[in-house]
């Protein structure tokens, strides 16, 4: 029997072992679907605090109920966690889930990959199936992960010794209507073997695969999807910058636009783009196409603008306190919100962030409250939220209004507000 053959079989029987590097926001909730498909997983990351909590049977991805993790800890030990690589010696198959950030020039930094990939190749044997998740520019999968596993391994044919393929997180943190299990995922193998394997690999645990021709296609696939938003976004805020000019409500056009039943999607302003892919992964794609003398320009124009509202809602700030008569230095101002999205923790790339930093720049005492978020660090400042926020709507000169988090009484906000600047025009 061909290693084809035995690992479609290993994997349909669920008798398969696999691991998972990465058990983050991507990482752990794949861990846990894999194990309840009945997968013994194993999920490796270097943060000794998280591979602890999980040992526990403690979840800290909100996605993640800890009882739903403690579930996959039967005393078959269908889901355990490590630091240690070498347990892929005895993986049938690995997912990567590492995270893809910026490098501070802006530039892709795939070096969290690079090293899982390194690992990977030292332990790899013949049979293994190998899939990168994490998000990342068009030719990784071929050029980074097979150039360094043919390296270590010369004379095994990918596709005949090992398989390797590509597969898109999508992922959207708070989310329970479209899960890790429900929602559709792009796949594509660097062979036709390879799909095969892959998909038989990720079918006992998502519902929906979408097969595409090759790697490269299923990483350019994820790049637009986040690039489409990003654009849109960014006209969306361009329209409240045009219509700031002229005198107009920008959400009163966007609701009047909405109602036409074909050829329109509405997207809304807000203070800019947060989370683990909008902010980042168009710029992927423009720095490759930068490498082929191409400028993608639709990229570049809608990160300027997007990067650019913190610094519009900051004036909007200040000019509301200068009509009351009063300067943004020593002012008190209360910002509502400091995760990027509504009703999550998670902090990444959040504009509330920059908004915090650019008003303390300017000399505001600046408090904030967030229900999901009690206190955070970030680029040198240490800030823990108002407990009382009745209490600090009433002390504060001006209050941001940064996520809408459904935890709020936003008329009773109105209500306690002196001035109230609203980055995401909340109707209700």
């Amino acid at each position: 029997m061909s290693y084809q053959s035995e690992a479609i079989e290993r994997f349909s029987r669920r008798n398969a072992h696999v691991a998972v590097i990465g058990l983050g926001y991507v990482g752990l909730p794949l861990a846990v679907s894999f194990a309840q498909a009945g997968y013994r997983v194993t999920g490796i990351d270097l943060d000794e605090r998280k591979v602890e909590r999980i040992e526990r049977g403690e979840s800290y991805i909100e996605d993640v109920p800890s009882t739903a993790l403690a579930a996959c800890q039967t005393p078959e030990r269908r889901l355990a966690a490590t630091t240690d690589f070498s347990v892929l010696a005895t993986c049938d198959a690995v997912s990567i889930c590492v995270p893809t950030p910026l490098s501070k020039t802006g530039d892709p930094d795939v070096s969290y990959i690079a090293s899982a990939v390194e690992q990977i190749a030292r332990y790899l044997h013949a049979g293994m199936t190998v899939v990168l998740e994490s998000t990342t520019y068009p030719g990784t999968t071929r050029d980074l992960l097979l150039t360094k596993l043919a390296e270590n391994h010369q004379g095994w044919r990918v596709g005949e010794a090992f398989f390797l393929a590509f597969s898109p997180e999508r992922v959207d943190p708070g989310r329970v209507d479209w899960t890790t299990r429900n929602t559709p995922k792009v796949l594509g193998g660097v062979t036709p073997a390879c799909f095969q394997v892959a998909s038989a690999y990720y079918s006992a645990a998502i519902e929906t695969l979408v097969p595409v021709s090759s790697p490269e296609a299923a990483e350019m696939t994820k790049l637009f999807e986040n690039t489409f938003r990003s654009v849109n976004i960014g006209l969306a805020n361009e329209l409240l910058l045009m219509c700031d000019k002229l005198g107009l409500d920008a959400w009163e056009i966007l609701e009047a636009a909405a109602t036409k039943p074909f050829g329109f999607m509405k997207f809304t302003p807000g203070p800019g783009l947060g989370g683990h892919c909008i902010p980042i992964d168009p710029l992927y794609l423009s720095w490759k196409m930068r490498t082929l003398a191409y400028t993608a320009r639709f990229i570049e124009l809608a990160s300027e603008i997007n990067t650019g509202m913190p610094r519009y809602w900051v004036q909007k700030v200040q000019d509301a306190l200068n009509d009351a008569g009063k300067a943004v230095k020593g002012s008190q101002i209360l910002v509502l919100g400091v995760a990027y999205k509504k009703n999550v923790s998670d902090l990444r790339e959040s504009p509330s962030l920059d908004i915090l930093h650019l008003l303390e720049a300017k000399g505001a005492r600046v408090d904030y409250h967030d229900p999901h978020v009690p206190a955070f660090q970030h680029e040198g400042m240490e800030k823990v939220g108002v407990s009382d926020l009745e209490g600090a709507l009433v002390r504060a000169d001006c209050v941001v209004v940064a996520t809408d988090h459904d935890a709020y009484d936003w008329g009773g906000v109105r209500r306690a507000a002196r001035l109230l600047v609203d980055t995401r025009h909340v109707a209700r």
